[in-house]
């Protein structure tokens, strides 16, 4: 990691930038140096440092070293593109937003409004989130909106607001780590998605905090945990309900917070007495010495805090296994003060804040709903229309899919995402995109999406423009980037007014600059749960942040710490709920015996749009890869290192193998950082959580086997 140097003025120094990481949802501050080039090169040289912050406290890691090589490649769009004959062909803006303008029209006025769908990224800046959501409903009379983060976050949005009457990813503050005595780190690889937050955790390590990491693998997370419950993926839930047990059995809870600011315990409680620790131990496959240890070192400890991430909210049962860990945060009484709370560790760079003003399906500015009639009625007097014109609830993302598959949905706008590669059942996807009557595509890359598009749209990089962003804590950070956009690119908030002004909808985006974009946000989001009224650009630049709420501009609002009086339902109380320990709606058989999951890698970023395009990142991770048990592999005759095709009910991909003793037997885990060949979710199981329609990546079964056999078959043949 790099932390800033004094840095004087440097020989040769031709442009400074202080700006962020696009990446994680950290949002570590930086410094980017441009200077001249060696004698006898043509290449810039770039000096990058980390800048003093709240949140990172001036760490850097080795994406954000090296974020300015995909801003700076020879590879990006710099001209609008339409496809040609099969091939995509450079065009002027005016003949790329007429074609755009003119498709949307048609298509609209032959299937009607809803024929047409807007997707989004949870790494659009809170401005574009806001206007991509005000676009999709106001510019294109759609319901069907919706973005990427809906696979990230949605399983934990639900499970706070459903417990807490509000979800923001951490109740409590970064600061507030090496005050807890005991930290549960379940399904979340912090060393490798954002490891610029370990200080915090080695921290509380030498202040005596236990550590216990929940995981399948021995990830470079659980090198520092003092208890790893290394269970069999999909047995989250199950895993709470054997803590709650033990915690129950052995009356260490907090009697009188449970009394005084919850419901539902009761009902909790006789739940409880029909859970065996036995049955846990034997349907996570862990031994019931380990569950009880863990459920000890949490109950017994003064303070504590819970995080979750993908490990447990991407998952069928993701929803209810986050409220089993709420349960247990509950039935403690250890939120609301120092050293205290739960967090859901958000992956994307503004996964809190993009979920937050409107680009999910059931939602408007501020967390409103956008079924509620009083929620209506005030965003649609803040955009100038009447309610009866706002369209009601969508879809969530991947049954956006469907529809398109279904050719309900007939057209598709997608900004910042590559749904092609992050998707469940990704050829399935793939097929769907392939039959839309008119894909636009807004990239700096051509993406495995874009390279599909009907119209490409070339978008500005992060160096180029400004905006705010949420970091995990709901901290709002403003980025100002002050480098010139290079070639015909245009920022995607300019693009959406364009389109807007083709459509005839000019006085409802008639934005000069990104700042107007947010005060209009700022009111749209006043007396929501997000409430940002009291965010102002000035006050970002002289706080370097604020946390939201903050409904006043006069006053400070809230300091990170949520929840101390009360919580956010009607009545003040957090609400308990039972959770069944149930099995993963697949289970290994024998066409299918091993569960693979999947997850990150340090040095990429989603589907690797950006990081692939940097030299630096790319060399790290050339190829993807499946981690497997050497035991496992011979089982399978799987050398290591050599190409393998993994099959799912869905469909095959091919990766190299990799051995390693750091995870189950029963168990494969593949990155997802690629596409193509090697797209981990060809294989991926489309089943949704009913109750915030996340997909169930993590507990795909799928058979194995050497590509040489297959090889060696044909040549037989």
């Amino acid at each position: 990691m790099r932390q800033l140097t004094n840095t004087a003025d440097r020989q040769g120094a031709i442009e400074v930038i202080d700006t962020q990481c696009p990446f994680c949802s950290v949002q570590c501050k930086m410094r980017i140096t441009k200077e001249l080039p060696i004698p006898g090169s043509r290449r810039f040289k770039y000096a990058i440092e980390g800048l003093p912050n709240a949140a990172s406290e001036g760490r850097l890691c080795v994406k954000g070293m090296n974020a300015h090589q995909h801003a700076v490649s020879s590879n990006r769009i710099l001209q609008p593109l339409i496809m040609q004959n099969g091939q995509h062909v450079p065009v002027s803006w005016e003949t790329a937003i007429f074609t755009i303008v003119n498709k949307l029209e048609s298509i609209s006025k032959t299937y009607g409004s809803d024929s047409l769908g807007v997707y989004g990224g949870g790494s659009l800046t809170n401005e574009t989130a806001y206007l991509l959501g005000k676009f999709a409903r106001v510019a294109l009379r759609t319901k069907h909106v919706d973005y990427n983060g809906r696979f990230c976050m949605s399983a934990a949005a639900s499970a706070g607001n459903k417990a807490f009457g509000v979800d923001r990813g951490l109740t409590c503050r970064l600061s507030d780590i090496p005050l807890a005595r005991c930290i549960i780190l379940a399904g979340t690889n912090i060393a490798e998605c954002q490891p610029t937050l370990m200080p915090y955790f080695n921290k509380a390590k030498e202040n005596g905090a236990v550590i216990i990491v929940i995981d399948p693998r021995v990830t470079a997370t659980a090198a520092i945990a003092d208890i790893h419950l290394q269970l069999k993926p999909g047995t989250d839930a199950a895993l709470a309900n054997g803590l709650l047990k033990v915690l129950l059995d052995e009356k260490l809870l907090d009697e009188s917070f449970i009394h005084n600011r919850t419901n539902g315990f009761d009902e909790l409680k006789e739940h409880m007495a029909s859970i065996n620790l036995h049955e846990v131990a034997e349907l996570t496959g862990l031994k019931e010495a380990a569950l009880r240890k863990a459920a000890l070192a949490y109950g017994q400890a003064e303070t504590g805090i819970i995080f979750t991430a993908r490990g447990v909210e991407q998952q069928t049962d993701g929803h209810m296994a986050v409220r089993n860990f709420l349960n247990l945060v509950l039935a403690t009484g250890k939120i609301g003060k120092p050293g205290c709370g739960y967090g859901a560790i958000t992956g994307q760079g503004n996964g809190q804040g993009g979920r937050e003003h409107g680009q999910k399906s059931d939602q408007l500015p501020g967390y409103r709903s956008i079924e509620d009639e009083q929620d209506r009625a005030y965003v649609s007097s803040v955009w100038g229309i009447d309610p009866s014109e706002l369209p009601r609830k969508g879809v969530s993302a991947y049954e956006m899919m469907e529809l398109i598959h279904q050719k309900t949905i007939r057209s598709l706008f997608v900004m910042g995402s590559n749904p092609v590669v992050s998707n469940p059942n990704a050829d399935f996807v793939e097929e769907g995109l392939a039959g839309l009557d008119f894909l636009v595509v807004a990239d700096m890359f051509l993406s495995e999406t874009a390279r599909m598009a009907d119209v490409v749209l070339p978008i500005t990089a992060y160096l180029e423009n400004d905006g705010t962003l949420t970091n995990l804590e709901g901290r709002v950070l403003l980025r100002e980037s002050t480098a010139a956009a290079p070639g015909e690119t245009r920022h995607d908030w300019s693009i959406l007014c364009d389109i807007a002004e083709g459509l005839g909808k000019q006085r409802y985006f008639s934005y000069t600059n990104v700042e107007r974009i947010f005060d209009e946000l700022r009111v749209a989001s006043r007396g929501g749960v997000a409430d940002y009224y009291g965010i102002t650009y000035d006050r970002l630049r002289r706080e370097g942040g604020v946390y939201w709420p903050c409904p006043s501009t006069q006053e400070e609002g809230n300091q990170g710490m949520m929840f101390e009086k009360s919580f956010a339902h009607s009545d003040g109380r957090a609400l308990f709920v039972p959770v069944s320990s149930q099995k993963p709606n697949e289970t290994p058989n024998g066409d299918f015996p091993l569960t693979m999951t999947n997850g990150r890698v340090l040095a990429h970023y989603l589907t690797g749009v950006q990081t692939h395009r940097s030299p630096t990142l790319a060399a790290r991770n050339i190829e993807n890869y499946i981690e497997i048990h050497p035991r496992t592999a011979k089982r399978y005759n799987i050398e290591d290192g050599e190409w393998v095709e993994v099959t799912s009910r869905r469909g095959s991909f091919s990766v190299r193998s990799r051995y390693t003793e750091k995870i189950r037997e029963d168990t494969l885990f593949v990155p997802m950082h690629w596409g193509g060949v090697q797209n981990v979710n060809k294989a991926t199981s489309p089943d949704l959580d009913p109750n915030c329609k996340m997909p169930g990546f993590k507990t795909s079964t799928v058979n194995i086997r050497p590509l040489r056999l297959t090889y060696s078959s044909i040549e037989q043949q």
